[in-house]
């Protein structure tokens, strides 16, 4: 398993996936979503497990301009500009990912 925690250092479902992950003694990396942001192919990546809507954390200051961009790239961009508009925690592993607090998801991972 190689696990991806992308989140915010304040957000209390990125410690709680953290916690998950280091009570199963499961090895994963830790990503600070604000200060690095994602890659574009791991954005994709996760684009493609998840759904773009998935993604956009309706509670962040500026996510209803998302809503209303016309394509699918202009938001693409608008993530990746801004990465405190992507929900946290983001957990990859390979090719699956999960948007939030989602252990019934990552059981199936083990």
């Amino acid at each position: 398993m190689n696990i991806q925690i992308f989140g915010k250092s304040k957000c209390f479902d990125t410690k709680k996936a953290e916690r998950y992950f280091k009570e199963r003694r499961i090895e994963f990396q830790s990503v600070d979503l604000p200060r690095f942001g994602m890659s574009r192919g791991e954005l994709t990546s996760v684009i493609s497990a998840v759904g773009l809507d998935a993604l956009v954390d309706e509670k962040a200051p500026g996510a209803e301009l998302v809503k209303y961009l016309a394509t699918s790239e202009a938001k693409i961009e608008k993530l990746l500009e801004e990465p405190s508009l992507i929900k946290t925690p983001v957990v990859r592993n390979g090719r699956q990912a999960t948007v939030g607090y989602r252990p019934d998801v990552w059981k199936t991972w083990e």
